[in-house]
């Protein structure tokens, strides 16, 4: 397992020192100026968060996967914006509201967690087909609740300084994104919970003998990954000072990319916080590439979709036997 994290992590680092050379090469040092890395910073949390909701998932086993992601990002911000201002207005007590905005986001990525826990770990639902339907019920709300169009915030000088001022030249958004990644990290590799998590992932037979209890791990799982969405939603309305149903409707296949990409099991039992974070930057920085050399975003979404098929074949293919016999 060493050996495949220290190859998989060489893999990574390499990805992203030859997106830097690509990008100096097409575009020239405009990519590398210090606007444009604070600029991808503050916009790889929306997907780094929520790619470690998908790694949780996909790291319990049992085709665990979380597609609900965004949907429930999109509607911790809806519900954050539409109830906040009756709480602490915002023209009078800011602070009080970006406070109070975080803290309804994160109780609305609370209560989804608790839906999907039920249904993945408790109903014995396929999680595919489990987190589809929340993830439909949940942009459904976020519709009625809206009646489909956006909702501006307005300029909140607190909420807009975290989304968009860096302090010390780094985003306050990527640094929350790595303080909760490295939280999660030590979680995985020190507490029970993480060292059960990759026990029922990896050998679900040896743990339901070694009596971990599976439906509340699961529940908790789920619950786990539906608070960093609940934390998505904040980030998403503080960088864009705006909520709306249907922002990053392409989230979910590059979450899953992201997630595949770092060397993580879909068949569940391994996986490392610091690959996924890898992933989502080598991601976030071909995204950027891709705008400086004006290529649509049909494209990118096509791009996603191969990239995405490539890794999950190439986890499937053990050419060690083919380099053995050409040796």
């Amino acid at each position: 397992m060493g050996e495949q994290f220290d190859r998989q992590f060489t893999f990574l680092v390499a990805v992203n020192a030859l997106i830097v050379v690509a990008a100096l090469a097409l575009v020239g040092p405009s990519y590398t100026s210090l606007f444009n890395f604070q600029s991808m910073g503050a916009q790889v949390p929306e997907l780094g968060l929520l790619a470690l909701g998908v790694m949780l998932a996909m790291v319990s086993g049992n085709g665990g996967i979380d597609l609900s992601g965004i949907a429930l990002a999109n509607l911790a911000g809806i519900v954050a914006a539409l109830l906040a201002p009756f709480i602490a207005p915002p023209d009078a007590a800011p602070l009080a509201y970006t406070w109070v905005f975080f803290g309804l986001a994160l109780a609305t990525g609370i209560a989804g967690g608790i839906v999907n826990g039920l249904l993945v770990g408790y109903a014995g639902l396929t999680p595919i087909i489990a987190t589809l339907g929340t993830q439909l019920l949940f942009t459904g709300i976020a519709v009625g609740l809206t009646g489909g169009s956006a909702q501006t915030l307005g300029f909140i000088l607190p909420m807009d300084d975290f989304g968009n001022m860096p302090v010390l030249g780094v985003p306050l958004p990527f640094a929350l994104f790595i303080a909760v990644a490295a939280l999660l990290a030590i979680a995985l590799r020190f507490s029970a919970f993480g060292k059960r998590l990759f026990l029922m992932g990896s050998n679900p037979v040896a743990a339901f003998y070694a009596g971990i209890p599976v439906r509340r791990m699961l529940f908790g799982t789920y619950l786990l990954s539906s608070i960093l969405a609940g934390v998505a939603g904040f980030v998403i309305a503080a960088r864009t000072s705006s909520v709306k149903w249907d922002y990053g409707t392409s989230y979910v296949l590059i979450a899953i990319l992201i997630v595949v990409m770092a060397g993580v099991r879909p068949s569940g039992g391994y996986g490392r916080v610091v690959c996924v974070v890898l992933s989502a930057i080598a991601l976030q920085m071909l995204s950027s590439l891709f705008n400086f050399m004006g290529i649509s975003n049909f494209f990118r979404d096509c791009a996603w979709g191969l990239l995405l098929l490539l890794f999950l074949a190439s986890a499937r293919i053990d050419l060690r036997p083919f380099m053995r016999v050409r040796a």
